[in-house]
């Protein structure tokens, strides 16, 4: 498993990571696919404290307790689940950051995380006293580096101007190729790095039945379905080359929930390797592209 080492960091995360928000919620299950991961170098885990209302995180920390050394950690923070469990609601404030990672912590069983990220955003928010927040948890210690998840090319902006991230988290696929315009250009010429969701496409261009995505009606994603199957390679890692073809592109989050997506992902990233550029450049110029129509 390739490694890069993320220029505002001192440390090395590899290509592909564990999106955990798809593990199953029986711990046993779940830490088998954890395991079977880390196995294959595969050491980044991104959790957040929003998903299975905590039992995501409590899940990962019961995993990786005796293999902590070996984890990079990386979990979220900004949706504030409701007292009732009806919803949650948006707070990037800096009093509930700061008491939100101790429960986050408590349930990971871990006196630190590698990665912080703020779980969303907008342009209004206030950015000063959230960004002051993370830069508490650093000096404190319970945070190695903080990024955000936005795809809100105005937010992404305004943070790299304010206090750059390690790691921006946002959608990046072949039928999601927005970020392409702005992002990754201005992403390219700095030191904050992408950790890339959604590059598998919900497996609407692997196994799953078309239908509307984005722009893309159900018959456009059948043809770039069939686009992909006609290159005669794996497209699982036809997908996996693609993301990881940008420079700003750090690492690819995937999400699995069984031991056979974790064995297929491995098998296609090996492939991956042997995808020529010239390919993933072909499909760059078949498949269309669009743009952010709002938070420009």
């Amino acid at each position: 498993m390739k490694r890069l080492t993320l220029p505002l960091t001192d440390f090395k995360i590899p290509q592909i990571s564990l999106g955990c928000m798809s593990l199953p919620e029986d711990s046993s299950k779940a830490a088998q696919i954890i395991n079977a991961a880390l196995d294959a170098g595969i050491n980044l885990l991104d959790t957040a404290d929003l998903y299975q209302k905590g039992l995501n995180e409590q899940n990962v920390g019961k995993a990786i307790k005796n293999r902590r050394e070996e984890v990079l950690l990386s979990s979220k923070v900004g949706n504030q689940w409701r007292s009732d469990g009806s919803g949650w609601d948006w707070n990037p404030r800096k009093s509930y950051i700061l008491e939100a990672v101790e429960k986050s912590l408590q349930r990971l069983q871990t006196d630190y995380l590698d990665f912080y990220l703020l779980h969303g955003g907008t342009i209004d928010d206030p950015w000063d006293e959230t960004l002051e927040a993370f830069e508490i948890l650093k000096q404190q210690g319970k945070i190695r580096a903080f990024g955000i998840s936005s795809i809100r090319p105005n937010v992404i902006r305004n943070v790299l101007k304010k206090d750059p991230p390690a790691l921006i988290m946002m959608q990046y696929s072949l039928l999601d190729r927005r970020p392409e315009e702005s992002v990754f250009p201005l992403l390219e010429k700095s030191d904050t790095r992408v950790l890339v969701r959604g590059s598998l496409a919900k497996g609407l261009l692997l196994d799953k039945d078309p239908k509307d995505y984005l722009n893309h009606t159900a018959r456009d994603v059948q043809k770039i379905r069939e686009v992909i199957q006609a290159s005669g390679h794996d497209p699982q890692a036809i997908l996996l080359a693609f993301g990881l073809s940008q420079p700003a592109v750090a690492s690819l989050s995937v999400g699995v929930s069984n031991l056979n997506q974790v064995q297929k992902l491995i098998q296609a990233y090996d492939s991956s390797q042997r995808i020529s550029i010239e390919l993933i450049q072909a499909l760059r110029k078949e498949i269309p592209a669009f743009t952010y129509e709002n938070h420009r």
